[in-house]
């Protein structure tokens, strides 16, 4: 422990927009007021992680990315009681923070909790970042920055889990695996029986898949233009799949076609005609649409009322309707004890010095999530 001492440690520096990603010697201040310093073990790539270093949805450089990490407490700030993290306690942090006192975190199902947006301005609550290299200060990614081998959090922004799971395993838990797999319990309510047709057979769509299935759904579409997704979809519970390419029609045109719309649809790639085409498959009178992935700012999905008024739902999901405090550590418990067979996402497994070869790999679609591990 290094109580109230600056770190020097490495960290994977995004100092352009779409720039590699520089590895670097940075500085690491201590905690503040109601801050924990983590020292961070594993944590996995997501497509945000791109979005943000293309600048496609945030444009603050130098940033230091990453967001699903999972790590040990190496020391608090004032304020932060033993009974809540103390150093040794294994913990995730978490993008999504829950503050439990704002109107969101109070409402019975809400999730977005009030914090969350001022996080887009890359600093912590005092205004200032507790990252910098070679002087110059450097931008928090949501949060979190878990390319860096110790960040700082908010104590808003971290849960502890049980401290035998396995970091490399459990780090996808902070963002990806819950974003999909609770959007099928907490924003669509799939019933059991149903219909589900699910867009974009990465991370988040093989969770939103795992879901359905655990949901009780009876078909499962899977969409991906990648057919080499197709095997492990069918392990996590599609009933079907379906490569767009090899359809003479557009793909909400051959859903209503085939099977008159579909119960629950969900889209996991953040692209606005996929949404679109995600919407126009839901079945008339009931269906409804989840929309989990990140487009790019600026971007209008452009859909007619009408739709809406013909009794079709359309719905937007962020970390799966979960408060996350709450309950990551809840899922990473169901996860040791065997009921969420997530290890399978995991494809790839990289050194932070290789970090710019799991960017690749994820863009290409050879791999499903690759952990990046610190030690």
């Amino acid at each position: 422990m290094s109580q109230g001492e600056v770190l020097t440690c490495r960290a994977a520096v995004c100092w352009e927009k779409g720039e590699e990603l520089k590895i670097e010697e940075i500085q690491v201040a201590p905690p503040a007021k109601n801050e924990v310093r983590v020292k961070i073990i594993a944590t996995s790539l997501c497509y945000s992680d791109i979005a943000a270093l293309d600048g496609k949805f945030l444009s603050i450089y130098p940033i230091v990315l990453g967001h699903e990490g999972a790590g040990v407490v190496e020391s608090v700030g004032e304020g932060v009681t033993e009974g809540e993290f103390k150093p040794g306690d294994t913990v995730i942090p978490l993008f999504l923070p829950q503050c439990k006192k704002c109107s969101v975190c109070l409402h019975k199902t809400a999730n977005v909790c009030v914090e969350f947006m001022s996080e887009f301005n890359g600093l912590m609550a005092d205004g200032t970042s507790r990252m910098s290299c070679r002087g110059q200060p450097l931008f928090q990614f949501v949060g979190c920055s878990t390319f860096s081998e110790y960040c700082v959090v908010s104590v808003n922004n971290l849960c502890k889990i049980n401290p035998q799971a396995p970091l490399d395993k459990v780090c996808i838990y902070s963002c990806g695996f819950c974003t999909g797999y609770g959007s099928a319990f907490n924003n669509a309510n799939v019933e059991k029986g149903s219909s589900c047709a699910v867009w974009g057979l990465g991370t988040l769509g093989l969770s939103a898949v795992l879901g359905c299935r655990d949901a009780g759904a009876t078909r499962i579409i899977g969409i991906d233009v990648n057919p080499s997704k197709f095997a492990i979809a069918k392990e996590f519970g599609v009933t079907e799949v379906i490569n767009p390419r090899d359809l003479t029609a557009p793909i909400d045109e051959h859903l209503m076609k085939t099977y008159g719309g579909i119960d629950y649809t969900f889209e996991c790639i953040g692209n606005i005609q996929t949404m679109k085409e995600a919407f126009g498959s839901t079945s008339l009178g009931y269906g409804v649409c989840v929309l989990l992935g990140v487009s790019p700012n600026g971007q209008e999905l452009g859909i007619e009322p009408i739709q809406c008024q013909l009794g079709r739902t359309l719905k937007g999901s962020l970390f799966g309707g979960y408060k996350s405090k709450d309950s990551v550590p809840r899922l990473v418990q169901e996860y040791m004890d065997g009921l969420l067979p997530t290890d399978k996402l995991i494809t790839h497994h990289l050194s932070l010095v290789e970090v710019n070869k799991a960017i690749e790999l994820l863009k290409s679609g050879q791999t499903i999530r690759t952990v990046i591990h610190h030690e």
